[in-house]
């Protein structure tokens, strides 16, 4: 039995914010926002990292919530071709 994803972490930008989702695996609809910061203050990759690992944390924290397990975090992969920002 494969183990199912109930949920990701979701980065967006958003003008000029990093904007951070749970959102269920394949959908943004209903995401819930966790956190945002500007985007300047994320060009250093240190910052950037930092952000991101907070918001993994709030990710996992509601995971382990609703399934009992606290995940470890997955790898960052590419949001799907319908999620991405039209430039």
């Amino acid at each position: 039995m494969t183990e199912q994803i109930a949920g990701r972490l979701a980065m967006r930008v958003e003008g000029e914010f990093w904007v951070a989702y749970y959102a269920l695996p394949d959908t943004m609809e209903g995401a819930i926002p966790l956190g945002s910061i500007r985007m300047g203050a994320v060009q250093d990759k240190r910052r950037k990292q930092a952000f991101m690992s907070m918001m993994w944390e709030l990710v996992a924290d509601i995971l382990e919530e609703k399934t009992g397990k606290r995940p470890i975090q997955q790898e960052i992969r590419k949001a799907p071709e319908h999620e991405r920002a039209k430039e």
